[in-house]
């Protein structure tokens, strides 16, 4: 890849890194699923002290159901900076994004009026593929969470 194409790919990944994170927030689950290969995983097992193996998704279709049944009614705000993103092929590349979240369970959520904030590291895997970048893995390795 010339210099001009990667940094064209990496503007194209920037941009789906933030339209995955909007999706979140603004509960499109259309989109967010637009923007998975079909083989995606989620893995969001780490947190400090604890794992918890039920965070691991393998499926688009499966990681959107999992995430919708669990932000359906919360209120979420997601923030990433600080980006790394190299290529491992032409039509593959990995980032790493420094992140912090907030989290907000609503109405009818067993953690109902209770918060969180967390930091730490999303650790993606990206495929081209039906001609523009895809997610195919996602990996959140949290440093701290504070808990209401």
């Amino acid at each position: 890849m010339t210099e001009a194409v990667n940094l064209a790919a990496i503007e194209e990944i920037r941009l789906l890194k933030a339209r995955y994170l909007r999706a979140l927030d603004t509960k499109d689950w259309a989109l967010l699923r637009s923007l998975l290969t079909d083989d995606m995983i989620g893995d969001f097992r780490e947190m400090p002290g604890e794992t918890d193996e039920a965070l691991l998704t393998t499926g688009a279709d499966a990681f959107i159901a999992g995430v919708t049944a669990t932000l359906e009614n919360a209120t979420t705000v997601h923030h990433v900076h600080s980006f790394e993103i190299r290529f491992t092929g032409a039509r593959d590349a990995e980032g790493i994004w420094a992140m912090d979240d907030h989290f907000w369970a609503g109405e009818g959520s067993d953690l109902a009026g209770r918060s969180r904030h967390g930091f730490g590291h999303y650790h993606d895997c990206y495929r081209k593929a039906r001609g523009r970048w895809l997610i195919a893995r996602t990996r959140l390795s949290r440093i701290r969470v504070e808990r209401d």
